[in-house]
């Protein structure tokens, strides 16, 4: 299975709000972005992702998890874009910054490093790996 990374600004959705919202989860609208849309067509129920805190914070907060294939995103006029829905798994024991992310020499190619303003990205094995080691998991 995949893993992937969502960028949410904590003051319009945290994970704190994203833990809140229980099992039913949350349905992850409004991304505007080709490549971002892209990732999401591409994941599976099940696939574990990280929960970024993006401008305040940038730290690697939490794991959340795909719980609805991506669908129709009714806040797009147009069409062209959808959405998947998350559930919130637990928080990371301790923060994984940005600052730590980019000290990491084995991270230097990661999406989060290398193509920072992507809202959803690719996380790979050994990424994830690493990150939670970071995060005491």
């Amino acid at each position: 299975m995949a893993h992937w990374l969502f960028k949410s600004e904590p003051s319009v959705w945290s994970f704190e709000m994203q833990t809140r919202a229980g099992a039913k989860g949350t349905e992850w609208s409004g991304v505007r972005n080709h490549s971002a849309k892209l990732n999401m067509m591409a994941m599976k129920l099940g696939e574990t992702c990280f929960f970024y805190h993006s401008n305040e914070g940038k730290a690697i907060v939490g794991i959340v998890e795909v719980i609805e294939l991506y669908h129709p995103d009714p806040s797009d006029a147009s069409g062209k874009f959808g959405m998947v829905d998350i559930k919130a798994v637990g928080p990371l024991a301790k923060p994984v910054t940005l600052e730590a992310v980019k000290a990491e020499p084995r991270l230097a190619k990661m999406a989060l490093v290398a193509n920072s303003r992507l809202s959803v990205q690719p996380v790979t094995e050994e990424e994830w790996r690493l990150v939670c080691e970071m995060g005491g998991g």
